[in-house]
Parts: structure tokens; C-alpha cells; sequence
């Protein structure tokens, strides 16, 4: 079976394939093989592939467990969705207390990638919210796993990348809402020191900060942006109708030519001037909020067949400021960047995952169309400016990055891998880990 990610970028053969139904289900875990859990595929790199080993398809795996209505607890199986768990618990006036920039994410691969979202600074990662689940190793233990029970192990399987065993099911602690509405301000900033200081100005009086950079800018504009703050609202649907958001769909692989300096530039032009003065505040439904690319279905085909790569980074603050307006210069030079561009800041609220990419600084996410050599070589540049800065990258989003970058972004390689199980493994553990510590880690 071919399975690539959602960047398209590898492709590979999985020798076998297993598609679970039921948490209790007995997995032959053959010894002369390796495994994986692979639930919606959305990570971007190879982190989700295991390259002539077998897959453990979760999907299967979607029930709701138990809930508490009063202390918003809700167990769940590990194949079950973001947007399955918003569905369910918006109704009854829960919203998930950290979440990506897609729905369409398993609450396993939320876990193993320790994902993050808008509020960092206030919430902190999926692995922050996360009490236990129940994890199966490939000896057959089934293992419940919490911050006093196999804390080790719970530790380095959050943002551990599928590499500690098979998640089964997870309890994890909704907040309350009133509604699916939040109050937003939107603000232009023209410069990167002034996109830092309205997130130091905003970032008390907002849950939700996140913004968007134009990366084609230069010169005098380099770093101009428009940032996003919001709260959720006490509106609630019977005040404000939910609002009908067309699902478009992007219907094929687009030709290599669409995307060119001219296109994106333009792109980026028309995006800057959408707000029209320095800011305009109103109510937004949460589905365009948070998740704005999940309206557009197979969004990842508009880079093409040979797909994309994402460039997630992290800077600390100070000398971090410098190497961001550095790297966000050389891309505008490069001028084959994304359409869309975010850039955000993590607080301090720390995660309990030993090898979990947020930290307290500048983080900026870019895609960059497939191109092959040139496309590689440029993003090894960024590399060396992140380096300089004692930056890292996103292991979940990364399909190319060297092992010592690897070892530089997860400081803690060498106390995870002790609780690495023997069997699981990945495309991206053999790139990067493997070299670092051998076969038999």
C-alpha cells in the first residue's frame, strides 16, 4: 500500500496494513517487523509513515467512552476526531481547551504530536490537558499512564510520535463555553517588533492570538502582518445563528505553474489590504477561526504532485527576534514561499512531553512547494539561521531536517529512548533517530 502525508512528500510502501475496530483487538506484533499507529495522516512529513513496516489504522477506534457533564471530563477511544469531540461537546457547552490548526485530527496523533494551538500561552499543549490513556506495547502490556502512574512512560508519549506503543484511549478536560462564537479584533502591523509588542499588549487580554505574516514582503514592509486576538463569546446559537460555511473542494493536482513569485505575491497583496483601517473587531464563528484551511477539501493538492514541504520553527525571545526578521528576508528573496504565513509566540506554560516542540518564543510556519534539490538546499539554510539562534524545529512537521538539528530540537532524545518500544519505529525514527542512537533503539 502507497501512503504518503498530507505534504505529499514521501510517498512510500507500507508492507502491511492493519485496520483496527476495537480497542481490545489482538495485534500479532511479529518481531521481524516494525509498527505503527496511523490515524488521519495530517502530519506533514514522515513522521506518520513506516516505510516497509505495518501500519495500525485507528480510525476504527472512535467511541466515546464516558463524559462528566459537570466537570468536563471526557474519555474517549484514540481513533476518535477533533471535530468529533467539538460536535459532541459544544451542544453541551464544552470546547476543547487546545487545538491545531485542522479538526480533522485523531486525539491519538494530537497526543503523540503534542499539538498546540492558538492559546499556548494560556493552555499550554494537548499534552497539558491530558489526564492518562491506556497504552498497549508491543510485550502485549496494556498500561495506564497518567502524571503518577507510568509517569515515565507518559512523559515521553506525548509528543513521543507514535514511538512508545499504540494509544487505545484517552481521557482528556473540555472547558466551558457558552456558544460556537468568539469575539475578534483584527489588527494590521506593518513591522516584526510590531507584531511582538501587540502580543505582549493583547496577549492578556486574549485567549487566542495568532497572525498572519506576508512572506513576499521586503524592504520597509518586511514583517507586516495582521494579527488576530479572540475571546469566546456569550452569545450562544439561539442569540446568533451559525453562520453557513461552504465546503469548497480543491478537485485536482494543480500544475506546477500556479504557483510562481507573481501568484504569490499578488496572493499576498490582496490578503494584507482584507482589512480594510487598523482594525476591525466582530463576532466569528469558530469553524473560520480556527480552523480556515479545513474549508477547502484536498487544500494540500494546490502544491502540485510533487507535494510540499512545512517549515515550522521556534525562536527565543531576544536574540530569536534578529533570526526571525532574518529568516522571513531570505524568503521574501527566495519569493517561492506560502500563501498563507503564520506566525505566533508560545508563553511558558510547559509541557509534560519530553520531546514536545513548543516553547517559550517566536514560532513561524511557512509551506513551500516540492521543487526537489533547490527546495531542499534553501530550507537547510533556514536551518543554519534557526541553529545560530538555539532555535528548533517540529519533528511532526518535518521531512528532511538532518540528525543534528533533530538532536537540537528534542533535547531530551537520549531519556526518551528509554522508553522507546522495540518494535515501533517510523520513516522519520530511521532518518533521524536511528543515526543517533542505533538500530536496536
Amino acid at each position: 500500500m502507497t501512503v504518503c502525508s498530507w505534504g505529499k512528500y514521501p510517498k512510500v510502501e507500507a508492507a502491511a496494513v492493519q485496520h483496527l475496530a476495537w480497542r481490545h483487538e489482538k495485534i500479532d506484533f511479529d518481531p521481524a517487523t516494525s509498527f505503527l499507529a496511523h490515524g488521519m495522516g495530517r502530519s506533514y512529513g514522515d513522521s506518520c509513515l513506516n516505510e516497509g513496516g505495518t501500519l495500525l489504522m485507528t480510525r476504527g477506534l472512535d467511541r466515546f467512552v464516558s463524559f462528566d457533564p459537570e466537570t468536563g471530563d471526557l474519555r474517549v477511544e484514540a481513533g476518535v476526531t477533533l471535530e468529533e469531540i467539538l460536535r459532541f461537546a459544544l451542544p453541551r457547552g464544552y470546547f476543547l481547551p487546545a487545538s491545531p490548526g485542522t479538526c480533522h485530527v485523531t486525539v491519538g496523533g494530537a497526543i503523540a504530536n503534542d499539538v498546540h494551538g492558538k492559546n499556548h500561552h494560556v493552555a499550554g499543549t494537548f499534552g497539558c490537558v491530558t489526564d492518562e490513556f491506556t497504552l498497549l506495547r508491543s510485550s502485549g502490556e496494556i498500561l495506564r499512564c497518567s502524571r503518577t502512574e507510568n509517569a515515565g512512560l507518559f512523559r515521553a508519549t506525548i509528543g513521543g510520535l507514535g514511538l512508545t506503543g499504540l494509544i487505545l484511549d484517552a481521557k482528556i478536560r473540555l472547558r466551558r463555553v457558552r456558544g460556537p462564537f468568539l469575539n475578534v479584533k483584527t489588527i494590521q502591523f506593518g513591522s516584526l517588533r510590531e507584531f511582538l509588542q501587540l502580543s505582549k499588549e493583547l496577549g492578556t487580554k486574549y485567549e487566542y492570538s495568532v497572525s498572519w505574516v506576508d512572506g513576499t514582503a521586503h524592504g520597509a514592509q518586511l514583517g507586516r502582518g495582521l494579527f488576530m486576538a479572540g475571546n469566546h463569546s456569550d452569545l450562544t446559537v439561539e442569540e446568533r445563528k451559525e453562520p453557513f460555511v461552504p465546503k469548497l473542494v480543491f478537485p485536482c493536482e494543480a500544475p506546477e505553474w500556479l504557483l510562481n513569485r507573481a501568484t504569490i505575491r499578488a496572493f499576498n497583496e490582496l490578503y494584507w489590504r482584507k482589512t480594510v483601517g487598523r482594525a476591525v473587531e466582530g463576532v466569528q464563528h469558530y469553524v473560520p477561526f480556527f480552523y480556515p484551511l479545513d474549508a477547502i477539501e484536498n487544500w494540500n493538492r494546490m502544491y502540485g504532485k510533487r507535494g510540499f514541504f512545512q517549515y515550522q520553527c521556534v525562536l527565543p525571545f531576544g536574540d530569536g527576534e534578529e533570526a526571525c526578521a532574518e529568516l522571513l528576508r531570505r524568503i521574501s528573496a527566495y519569493g517561492k514561499g506560502t500563501f498563507l504565513s503564520v506566525l505566533k509566540t508560545f508563553g511558558d506554560v510547559e509541557s509534560p512531553g519530553m520531546l514536545s516542540f513548543p516553547r517559550k518564543g517566536i514560532t513561524l510556519a511557512l509551506d513551500f512547494a516540492n521543487e526537489g534539490k533547490e527546495t531542499l538546499d534553501f530550507l537547510s539554510m533556514l536551518d543554519g539561521v534557526v541553529a545560530e539562534a538555539g532555535g528548533a524545529l517540529y519533528p511532526a512537521k518535518d521531512a528532511r531536517m538532518d540528525e543534528a538539528m533533530f538532536a537540537r530540537s528534542c533535547p531530551r532524545l537520549a531519556e526518551f529512548v528509554k522508553y522507546k518500544d522495540p518494535l515501533f519505529s517510523s520513516s522519520l525514527w530511521r532518518r533521524l533517530g536511528e543515526p543517533n542512537f542505533g538500530k536496536g533503539a
